[in-house]
């Protein structure tokens, strides 16, 4: 004889992702500092994409201490960003991973390839 044991869960609606860009300027007038807080996840990538591709700026920071989720469609995002920017002669830089990030990075090989600095003002100040 089985005994089943029945276990009821209630269901919690999930939040949606969000992810806000906020944008800041630089002092040399060239340099766009872009604040992110939220999850860079699937959710939000397409948004991101939309919003920072036609930045004119020459050379963007991307301040992501503030970011609490780091996904392979958000690395995919980057990595787009990156290419995107390198292909029209401005240039692109991350600053402030957390652990995390820092770990999707690594995992995903790009450590390397994607500019990345521990502080906003050593991104900005490696470019100048």
């Amino acid at each position: 004889m089985f005994k089943y044991r029945v276990v009821r869960y209630r269901a919690e609606l999930m939040q949606p992702a969000q992810l806000d860009l906020e944008k800041l300027s630089s002092s040399n007038g060239t340099t766009l500092v872009t604040r992110l807080n939220g999850k860079l996840s699937l959710e939000t990538v397409h948004n991101f994409i939309q919003t920072l591709r036609p930045e004119p700026a020459a050379h963007l920071v991307l301040d992501m201490s503030g970011v609490t989720f780091l996904d392979s469609a958000g690395v995919g995002a980057l990595v787009s960003l990156f290419v995107h920017r390198r292909n029209v002669g401005k240039s692109f830089a991350i600053a402030g991973l957390t652990q995390q990030g820092m770990a999707v990075l690594q995992v995903a090989g790009l450590v390397k390839l994607l500019p990345n600095f521990p502080a906003v003002e050593a991104a900005i100040a490696a470019k100048n």
